[in-house]
């Protein structure tokens, strides 16, 4: 969420330090050199490595590690297999722990750390008597593995093929052990909550709290009539977000509606070609760019399998999009209100309430003007308001109570 969580702590005036890899912003070692540049400069990695600043974070805040930010990248680059990947992640989570612990805690009373970033920086903050928070960003990796794997037995051949390994095995064992080292457990969702008390963990030591985004998404005046309907879908292009569903939609949908799909994409080539039959891929675009594709859209649909708290559900609504999407999207749409929320793999239903604003263009204006409502409640402000009620209920009593999630499905995981 661009630094949501330093640039909140600073702006509260309890920001000690923040730790980071790679920053490009003042206090981040040369990649800052690299803001001398001209914007059209430069391949496109370092157009979104100059997006990686804050003009609201003090530089003498900021102790980053570019040089082990470099090495993560050149390892994620050259990662031939998803273990690979996964071996790099491993690493990097390890590495970082062990920086930041070499560095020291300064005068803080408490620290916020990332799952499966956080093991080394939790056991050493509890030695010296802190207060630790745990961020999941997602479900458990046993419940996003196992999501995976079903996903990859429908669509067989979209992508390299997800195989059991040690390092999967680490990474999980690794999330528990952060879990029993954190004081209070942050959940973007529900479906993450939940995927934590399936897994046996401190259910009792989780609190739900939603995201925010910046002030920039902001609803638009759109025209809609007259023409097809236009999908918008952002993130990676994988089977993560639901590529196989979002293909059977624009299929059943050929003649109603158009859809674009912003992000890079993580499919082999055969399926990439196919789902470029039906979905205008556009491929990455920097961080800078991505409004005019919410300014193009009517609405947003993303039938992922498997989040937190997909972000991109809350720039939509903050757009004053519709947004037709999962419970495992972990999003704040009020199914018939503001969007719909249909389970996964239900292409059917999908196509369906797609079809409904297609074809009903007061009904789009009708969740247009709901989705625009929610501006103020997805934004960063209310994120801000949010977080620093339940960090401090959490710290005062050991446990916080679980903000309130609309209803719109429950989480479905693999049995």
């Amino acid at each position: 969420m661009h630094y949501a969580v330093p640039r909140l702590l600073h702006a509260s005036e309890k920001l000690e330090r923040f730790y980071t890899d790679l920053y490009a912003g003042p206090g981040g070692g040369w990649p800052q050199l690299l803001a001398a540049l001209p914007p059209q400069c430069g391949p496109a990695g370092i157009r979104r490595l100059l997006g990686r600043a804050a003009a609201d974070l003090p530089g003498d805040r900021i102790r980053s590690y570019p040089f082990f930010g470099l090495t993560y990248y050149t390892r994620r680059r050259r990662a031939r297999s998803l273990e690979a990947m996964d071996q790099a992640h491993l690493w990097a989570g390890k590495a970082f722990g062990e920086k930041v612990v070499r560095d020291g805690f300064g005068e803080a009373r408490a620290v916020y750390a990332f799952n499966t970033a956080g093991r080394e920086i939790l056991t050493a903050a509890r030695r010296c008597g802190l207060f630790t928070v745990l961020e999941q960003t997602i479900v458990p990796r046993s419940i996003e593995e196992a999501l995976l794997a079903e996903a990859q037995a429908r669509y067989a051949g979209w992508e390299p093929r997800r195989e059991p390994s040690v390092v999967v095995t680490a990474l999980a064992q690794r999330e528990r052990e952060e879990w029993a080292q954190a004081d209070l457990i942050v959940c973007g969702s529900e479906f993450v909550r939940a995927g934590i008390q399936q897994c046996g963990g401190p259910v009792e030591r989780c609190i739900v709290l939603p995201y925010g985004v910046d002030a920039h998404f902001a609803p638009r005046i759109r025209e809609s009539s007259g023409r097809l309907l236009r999908v918008l879908t952002v993130g990676q292009v994988g089977l993560r977000k639901g590529a196989g569903c979002v293909m059977a939609v624009a299929k059943a949908l050929h003649g109603k509606a158009e859809f674009r799909w912003v992000g890079s994409v993580a499919l082999l080539e055969p399926a990439r070609l196919e789902l470029g039959r039906h979905i205008e891929l556009t491929g990455a675009v920097a961080r800078s760019e991505i409004l005019k594709h919410y300014a193009w859209a009517d609405v947003f649909f993303l039938p992922s399998v498997c989040e937190g708290s997909a972000t991109v559900t809350y720039e939509a609504l903050a757009c004053g999009l519709p947004v037709v999407t999962t419970p495992n999207a972990g999003s704040l749409v009020r199914d018939g209100v503001d969007g719909y929320v249909v389970p996964i793999y239900d292409t059917m239903a999908m196509a369906e309430r797609l079809r409904l604003l297609a074809d009903d263009r007061a009904l789009l204006t009708k969740f247009s003007e709901a989705a625009a409502q929610r501006a103020g409640e997805v934004s960063l402000t209310a994120y801000q308001q949010r977080f620093h009620r339940l960090i401090k209920a959490g710290a005062n009593h050991g446990t916080a109570e679980v903000a309130q999630i609309p209803a719109g499905g429950k989480p479905i995981f693999p049995q």
